[in-house]
């Protein structure tokens, strides 16, 4: 079953704790994922980047999920990730995932804001939720995205453009990059408790990959309540199978489940560790 983002996300924000939400390449990362919240006992968002869902198709993520939650005790969410192409959007939203990112940060903010509320009023109508990026966070990710910040707004200016559009979600510049950080970033967890003065919707957190426990639980506590992990992901699978192959190379045995096993292994870890950080572990939703 596809549980609503906006459900569960909202759960961690009137409970303070937040929702990781992982961006899988494919069924081996998936499946780890999904096996890792059904230990822990915590909600999930599952995403796929725009490029994931290119390489393996819309269909076939969902059916992959599907068959990844069936069956098993976990509230868990499949989610598309930065996307500026409205023509995928609408694919997702037709497919029923649980939610979109729209990503109008490349645009000027009218023209976000009037394409965001096009996106919104199609998507609600079958059930389907928006988290909308309209400035933008900085960082390249599977080809997305901007190292320069170009579009930069006021709290009071995003919290009215996300009112009038009706989005379920917020994802604003908090500091953070995407990808692997050079230096450390300067987070900007004011910033978070002013959209949460103004607003009830939950502030999504971009660029996690690198942060400290002690920076997550920062902006938790200042009211963060979904945070996007992909680099780390990415990075912790790569490794994982570089390891298995040199091994394999060393013994001349080649058998690819086994690798996949050992990979998974290994996401399974990651993942439990973003349970723990961020206090989803244990966490039972209402309708779970």
């Amino acid at each position: 079953m596809r549980a609503s983002t906006l459900a569960m996300v909202r759960h961690a924000q009137d409970h303070g704790y937040a929702v990781p939400a992982f961006n899988i390449v494919d069924e081996v990362s998936l499946r780890a994922v999904i096996e890792a919240a059904e230990v822990a006992n915590s909600p999930v968002i599952i995403q796929a980047s725009l490029k994931t869902a290119r390489d393996l198709g819309v269909d076939l993520i969902g059916a992959m999920f599907d068959a990844a939650v069936r069956g098993r005790a976990v509230n868990a969410a499949l989610h598309l990730d930065h996307c500026p192409d409205i023509a995928w959007i609408e694919k997702v939203i037709a497919a029923g995932w649980s939610s979109v990112l729209f990503d109008a940060s490349d645009r000027p903010f009218d023209k976000a804001v009037a394409e965001t509320a096009q996106i919104v009023q199609s998507a609600h109508a079958v059930g389907v939720e928006v988290e909308s990026e309209i400035e933008n966070i900085v960082g390249v990710e599977d080809g997305v995205g901007s190292d320069v910040l170009v579009h930069s707004y006021t709290p009071e200016q995003l919290v009215e453009a996300a009112t009038s559009c009706g989005v379920d979600l917020l994802a604003p510049q908090l500091g953070t990059a995407h990808g692997r950080y050079a230096g450390r970033p300067t987070l900007l967890p004011e910033r978070v408790r002013q959209f949460r003065r103004l607003t009830d919707k939950p502030v999504v957190l971009h660029g996690g990959t690198g942060l400290t426990q002690a920076e997550f639980r920062l902006l938790i506590a200042a009211g963060v309540s979904k945070i996007n992990i992909s680099t780390d992901l990415k990075q912790t699978y790569m490794r994982a199978a570089y390891d298995f192959l040199k091994g394999a190379s060393e013994r001349d045995e080649w058998d690819p489940p086994s690798m996949f096993r050992s990979v998974a292994g290994v996401v399974r870890a990651m993942a439990t560790h973003y349970f723990e950080v961020f206090g989803s572990a244990g966490r039972t939703l209402p309708d779970a």
